[in-house]
């Protein structure tokens, strides 16, 4: 292929916006907190332009939520609202899908292997996973509008990378918090290469788990 000046100054031109594009870009570092405890893993952090999201922002991807040794993996996933995400089973046996949330609710019958077909998650929500065969499997789906999230690690702590400058609502999530997720939300104002700290204290309620079948190298349930 022959490149003239033409098309070489059209790829400048799309590689520099694209450097500029991520060089301008802000950083939120959020920690997440248990109140009266340690730091708290498993935290869906996010965050909302004031002004609203751009059409080129309402992307949806693919997702993979696994079941390994008769537990879903990960326990808590965030993902963007129209997502599809595929639900594996890498365990010998066969399990049996469900949610009934509202947000999505939807079925896969007793398989084994990958479902020819992924679920897709068209609006915002929580969505709870559970199977029909294990009653302690259980995992968490939150689907948001929004590009801009990420999950607390051990520490407490994620990341939410290339923000453009402006005004946001930060919000923050977990499976056993006792507050609404408008109660503690927080609002700042993102410059061009700026990096703006917050942190968040979550109030968990108790959770009932059910209990776990011991584990046998024979066993096929």
């Amino acid at each position: 292929m022959i490149l003239n000046k033409t098309t070489l100054s059209l790829a400048t031109g799309v590689l520099l916006s694209c450097a500029l594009s991520t060089a301008h870009a802000a950083t939120v570092i959020a920690s997440v907190s248990e109140k009266g405890k340690a730091q708290l893993g498993n935290a869906v952090v996010y965050a909302f332009p004031v002004a609203g999201l751009t059409e080129s922002e309402k992307n949806g991807g693919k997702q993979i939520i696994d079941q390994i040794d008769k537990e879903f993996v990960p326990h808590v996933s965030a993902i963007q609202t129209g997502t599809s995400v595929d639900f594996p089973n890498h365990d010998k046996i066969r399990h049996h899908v469900y949610s009934f949330s509202p947000a999505k609710s939807f079925e896969i019958p007793l398989y084994k292997g990958t479902p020819a077909s992924p679920i897709k998650f068209e609006q915002p929500g929580v969505v709870k996973l559970g199977c029909n065969i294990h009653d302690w499997m259980a995992a968490n789906v939150f689907i948001t509008d929004t590009p801009y999230f990420g999950i607390s690690d051990a520490s407490g702590n994620v990341v939410l990378r290339d923000l453009p400058a402006g005004s946001y609502k930060i919000y923050v999530w977990h499976p056993q918090q006792t507050a609404d997720t408008n109660s503690t939300a927080q609002q700042v104002v993102l410059k061009d290469v700026e990096s703006q700290a917050v942190s968040f204290m979550v109030e968990k309620k108790k959770q009932w788990v059910p209990f776990r079948a011991p584990t046998s190298a024979a066993s096929s349930y």
